[in-house]
């Protein structure tokens, strides 16, 4: 029988590639997403709408909202930053512990499964900033999840927090996952969609995809509103 994991799964690029990589690797894949209030929730629409297309074997979508707590653009009533040129401080869109808190819901339900592996997209090298992308958040998560739970502590073998982009270019990341075929027309990356979901061109993240693609040489699949200069 196939090892299962836990893939964190949001519908876009980044993840959706992490999903084909686990599968690859041989894993039952369990795609997890989060309906958490954020302003570009057509990204949930595409994982609710594709996860079995792309291969989980189950798919489940937690309720958190945490527009309650609000302190980014993608949760409170805040400008999505537009065309901003990249710099060393971490950006709006930035969610306070958004990782920390998904992974934990992905522990949980890993140590439920009997899955000892965990699979997120992070990306520390054509990213935005994000504290809780960076392998140290990655190894000091995993060693907490083998001290905080009776499988990590009574189990057959240690949890392991799979972080296969982390270290990829955002082109390099396209690459692999056309190798593994992926079709990018499933995902979405926008963090400032139209009401009609077609993304804006003009976010970090919409930047850092087009610029992706154009490195690696591949026409981005999907619609924008603009495609100007990344």
């Amino acid at each position: 029988m196939k090892k299962k994991a836990v893939v964190l799964y949001s519908g876009g690029l980044d993840s959706t590639t992490c999903m084909a990589i686990a599968r690859a690797d041989g894993f039952e894949a369990y795609a997890m997403s989060f309906a958490y209030g954020q302003r570009h929730s057509v990204e949930l629409e595409k994982a609710r709408e594709y996860a079995a297309k792309i291969g989980a074997a189950s798919h489940q979508v937690v309720q958190i909202d945490l527009r309650q707590f609000g302190g980014s653009a993608l949760t409170a009533a805040l400008d999505v930053p537009k065309d901003q040129a990249a710099n060393d401080s971490i950006p709006i869109t930035y969610v306070p512990a958004r990782n920390t808190i998904f992974l934990s819901f992905a522990l949980g339900w890993a140590e439920v499964l009997g899955a000892f592996d965990i699979f997120i997209g992070v990306n520390a090298l054509d990213y935005s900033g994000y504290p809780d992308c960076r392998p140290e958040f990655i190894s000091a998560f995993e060693n907490m999840a083998n001290l905080a739970t009776r499988a990590g502590v009574e189990g057959d073998r240690p949890y392991t927090i799979h972080s296969p982009l982390i270290q990829l270019s955002k082109a390099e990341i396209i690459r692999t996952g056309l190798d593994l075929g992926v079709d990018y027309r499933l995902t979405h990356s926008c963090y400032d969609p139209t009401v009609a979901g077609i993304s804006c061109g003009r976010c970090d993240s919409c930047r850092l995809r087009l610029k992706g693609f154009r490195e690696a040489g591949v026409e981005d699949p999907i619609e924008y509103v603009t495609r100007g200069a990344q």
